[in-house]
């Protein structure tokens, strides 16, 4: 299953990208997240930033570990995890515009075995639209922090 969008925010780019890569803070600014717990911090950058994040899906807490396995900054990054047979990819792009940045954020749940190959055929008719959903109000708060700073600036 892939679920795609995105959203025009009023700031420069490395605001943008500073908001998005404060992992750490990220409960905060992201009204679907409940907690965030740091695993892992890499010497320099964002690639092997492991963390667990805590999210209520269907009413229970659910925890996923998750990592940077890529980045290019200012530009884009790549998380990765796994759970219950599926490999989970987040991708998270920033484009310059005219009146600021386009966040794109794209999600691809890829199912390991055959019983995850079984799951993901309701999955993709039944959850996308939730999925599609719960994507867009994380962008539209990341918007909503970026935009309430101070002239776009993300705060430190």
């Amino acid at each position: 299953m892939i679920v795609d969008v995105q959203i025009a925010i009023s700031a420069s780019r490395a605001a943008v990208w500073a908001a998005i890569t404060d992992i750490e803070r990220a409960a905060k600014t992201i009204s679907g997240i409940d907690d965030i717990e740091i695993v892992e911090k890499p010497a320099s950058g964002l690639v092997g930033l492991r963390w667990r994040e805590t999210r209520m899906l269907f009413g229970k807490p659910a925890t996923a570990e998750k990592w940077i396995i890529e980045a290019v900054e200012n530009e884009t990054y790549t998380t990765k995890a796994e759970s219950d047979g599926f490999v989970f990819l987040c991708i998270k792009r920033i484009a310059e515009g005219s009146d600021g940045a386009t966040l794109a954020e794209t999600h691809i749940s890829q199912p390991q075995g055959m019983v995850a190959k079984l799951m993901s055929i309701p999955m993709s008719l039944f959850f996308k639209g939730v999925a599609k959903k719960a994507v867009m109000q994380d962008l539209i708060d990341i918007k909503a922090a970026v935009e309430q700073t101070p002239q776009g600036q993300a705060q430190v």
